[in-house]
Order: structure tokens, then sequence, then C-alpha cells
């Protein structure tokens, strides 16, 4: 809830690269699902949330290992399975720019991700 909350306050400029097998991969069931596309419909239209759709079938010269959160130039979070670790050694930082930066310019914004989002809720039936 609290990461939540920061798409909603201002001050802040989010930008999420998020792979299309994310949104057709089932976790929860079809009403879940639903509620979930359903929010990233409705946050693809705030100010400060920039949401890309990076394609199924898009080349790839790099795949992500795990979910991580770039702060700022000082810090980064990393979301392990047990675990949330913050990275502070610039060398390590610099690696997750790159991950980031890769994904992000591959995907698609704005209409063409919307429209991605909303074919796989539709395939939900």
């Amino acid at each position: 809830m609290d990461r939540a909350r920061v798409l909603r306050q201002g001050g802040h400029r989010l930008a999420f690269p998020v792979e299309e097998s994310v949104l057709r991969t089932g976790h929860g069931g079809a009403p879940v699902m639903a509620g979930q596309l359903g929010h990233l419909l409705s946050v693809m239209s705030l100010p400060t949330v920039s949401l890309g759709v990076v394609a199924l079938m898009a080349d790839r010269e790099l795949w992500m290992q795990e979910t991580f959160v770039l702060l700022d130039e000082q810090s980064v979070e990393v979301e392990l399975l047990t675990a949330m670790v913050t990275v502070t050694q610039p060398r390590e930082i610099s690696h997750c720019a790159r991950a980031f930066t890769h994904p992000y310019r591959m995907a698609v914004f704005g209409r063409p991700a919307r429209k991605l989002t909303v074919k796989a809720v539709e395939a939900l039936g």
C-alpha cells in the first residue's frame, strides 16, 4: 500500500517497463488478474507515471533476474524472494541502471501499451 501511495504523490517521476508476459501470467484467478490489469490501466494515465510494455516477441539482449527499484544515483532496492536488499555500491547501481534502460527502450508507451493491456484483460474472458 505504501508503494501504491507513492504513485499519486507529487514530486516523483516513476517509470515502469513491464514484460507483456507479466500481463498474461495468471496469479489468483481471472477476477484478481482483471483487477490488477485494471489498476495498471488507471495508473498509466497518471502524469507522474510512465508505464511501458515490452512485447512478447521483442528481441532481448538481457533478461531480468530480479525486481529492483532504482531510487536515485546512490541507492537501489533489490527485491529477493525473502528480503529487500539496499545496494549502494556505485558499480552495482550502474549495472541496475543499464538493466533498467534496456527494457525501457524496448517498451511501447501510451496507446500501444494500453492496447496490449486491454488485450490481456480481454483474454481473461
